[in-house]
């Protein structure tokens, strides 16, 4: 429980640093602003095509009768819209994040100059790190498909299924935001995904109380415009605390 509430003050040290700094703010709130506008698009398009689609999809039914055709067609409407809203809310962030990649690395580092942070990297070049980013980014989609996808076919089971995709929906929201959020420390270390999955996997308590809030607060609108630069600056630090200092290179003094 300990470790939880670590994760939880993590996340309202993030809050307390940009609500101190109004411009940091505004600067992190605009690739959010931008992922909302894309995907709430995105979202309304299908949304407003999904009679057409599910009727595309479903040619088979039109010999059915008026009461099976219509309940089979509703039925697989609302399953598109559900997953398609799911995607969106456990994408928001890796879509934010890929769009803003260089705000929020300056707002990182701003943070740590606050907190006293080791912002030292592995001396790679800026093209190489961008590469890492975008590279470990992508790895981050095709991962947030996969789950949706599985959350999608838990949500086809009735009732239980539907209550069991909406707590297994948050938990690996949760995990990936944090996979997320502490990315940009790990990347300047030249640490790899799978490198985050097996750090993060030790600190899971703490991990979850830092990424459950996190989630659950993006679900809130325009709360992302605040939310997400917060839990980047939280993030950074989660970061520092399951890496600890940066390995001294040998032959290196103080």
């Amino acid at each position: 429980m300990s470790s939880f509430l670590s994760g939880i003050r993590t996340l309202g040290t993030g809050f307390g640093i940009m609500l101190r700094n109004p411009k940091l703010l505004l600067l992190g709130a605009l690739p959010a602003l931008i992922s909302v506008v894309l995907l709430m698009g995105g979202l309304g398009t299908l949304i407003y095509f999904s009679g057409d689609l599910v009727t595309w999809l479903t040619p088979f039914a039109d010999g059915w009768g008026d009461f099976g055709r219509q309940a089979l067609r509703i039925l697989l409407g609302v399953a598109l819209v559900g997953a398609a809203a799911l995607l969106c809310s456990v994408s928001f962030i890796a879509i934010t994040l890929l769009i803003g990649g260089p705000f929020y690395e300056h707002i990182a580092e701003k943070a740590e100059q606050q907190l006293g942070l080791d912002a030292s990297d592995d001396g790679a070049g800026l093209l190489r790190q961008v590469g890492r980013g975008v590279r470990d980014s992508l790895k981050l989609v095709g991962i947030v498909l996969i789950g949706a996808i599985v959350l999608f076919g838990i949500g086809l089971i009735p009732v239980v299924g539907q209550i069991a995709a909406l707590v297994l929906g948050a938990l690996f929201g949760a995990w990936v935001i944090s996979l997320e959020m502490v990315g940009l420390v790990f990347q300047r270390r030249g640490l790899k995904l799978g490198d985050r999955h097996r750090t993060l996997r030790r600190h899971r308590a703490a991990v979850l109380g830092f990424g459950l809030p996190t989630y659950l607060l993006c679900l809130i609108p325009i709360a992302q415009l605040v939310v997400i630069p917060s839990a980047v600056v939280g993030g950074t630090l989660l970061a520092h605390r399951v890496l600890g200092p940066v390995p001294r290179q040998p032959g290196v003094t103080s």
